[in-house]
């Protein structure tokens, strides 16, 4: 209800109500809902706020050092293929509008030329209110250490105009990658060298499988800007990169690739290393992803964890991304409403 129809005189008038008993009388059972269907997550809380104004910002949420309007993050997802550019620029636009934050895809072919930057520069899409970080993976930065040239992270950093570098950790990808790179140093090792000799915010997530309590624990004692869960139930790249191998190395690695810790557990986890550490615990602040398919479970995760968190998704974006910008639109929206009404009428159990 809009505040015009607010403003205007009350009437009996009301055209649409025979079609609309009509449709309530042959919904009725189809809508029925069972106690087993039921969110449990959740109590549902009626009586206490009105309805959230349509098209507001769910809030303001100081993250990274900035002000966003919603509490998502559009996790990392392509790098350079054909598409990369529409899909970017959509989603650096869509995350203006809605003043969401965005880790770029893989930015290692820009590290020694310009053939692609076009693709990744959004920020002047994004606005320089919203989060927008670089990426590159752990074992391209053991490479630029080795060779003395940390100098190529600044001039990513410069040309893309981004708050900062996600440093992405991808052991199981390696491996089963036909392609893949070995690793000379452990992930913590090189992360530290980085922390200490780049200058910029740093960003540490996994590819899909998340981490246990010993890595978090780890991280956490660190003074990175945040953690990135990317925790098993969303895209698996290690499973990825096994079905693009031979059927012998699928056969073997398959089991290993299904080890991992869901977002909802790494929350669990993340609290408990928090317990433990006290101020010890240098950062702060989370992105919680990784099988969160909706502002549901977004808003039921960053509730649960007792750290300043948003939550990052990047398939449930990316399907809706590589077409028209409309129908991401569209898409985000609803979920920015949805976030709304879940803030309104739902506390969690």
């Amino acid at each position: 209800m809009n505040q015009e129809s607010i403003n205007m005189p009350f009437t009996d008038d009301d055209p649409t109500a025979e079609e609309r008993k009509k449709d309530h009388i042959e919904l009725a059972f189809k809508s029925q809902i069972g106690v087993n269907q039921l969110d449990k997550r959740f109590y549902y809380e009626p009586l206490f706020t009105a309805h959230p104004t349509k098209g507001a910002p769910y809030g303001n949420i100081p993250f990274l050092g900035k002000k966003m309007k919603a509490p998502v993050w559009v996790s990392s997802m392509t790098g350079g293929t054909k598409m990369a550019n529409t899909i970017n620029h959509n989603l650096a636009k869509v995350c203006g509008e809605f003043g969401m934050g965005m880790g770029l895809g893989s930015c290692r072919g820009l590290l020694y030329s310009d053939e692609y930057l076009k693709d990744f520069s959004v920020r002047n899409l994004i606005g320089d209110d919203n989060p927008l970080y670089a990426n590159l993976g752990i074992a391209q930065l053991e490479q630029l250490i080795a060779q003395n040239e940390l100098y190529r992270v600044h001039q990513l950093l410069d040309k893309l105009a981004a708050d900062g570098l996600i440093i992405h950790i991808n052991p199981f990808q390696e491996w089963m990658q036909p392609e893949g790179d070995v690793y000379q140093r452990s992930p913590l090792e090189t992360i530290s060298t980085i922390l200490e000799k780049v200058d910029t915010p740093i960003i540490v997530k996994e590819v899909g499988q998340g981490m246990g309590y010993k890595s978090l624990k780890a991280l956490l004692q660190l003074p990175l800007a945040a953690v990135d869960f990317a925790a098993s139930g969303g895209t698996n790249f290690s499973m990825l990169e096994l079905l693009r191998s031979d059927a012998e190395k699928l056969a073997a690695y398959t089991n290993l690739a299904q080890v991992g810790h869901s977002a909802e557990e790494m929350v669990e986890l993340t609290n408990n290393v928090k317990t433990e550490l006290g101020d010890k615990m240098l950062c702060q602040q989370i992105i919680i992803s990784g099988g969160v398919k909706d502002f549901l479970d977004g808003y039921y995760l960053i509730n649960k964890i007792n750290c300043q968190a948003i939550y990052g998704q990047a398939s449930g974006f990316l399907k809706h991304a590589q077409g028209d910008y409309e129908t991401l639109y569209q898409h985000v929206e609803r979920q920015i409403e949805g976030l709304k009404l879940a803030k309104a009428y739902l506390t969690i159990k």
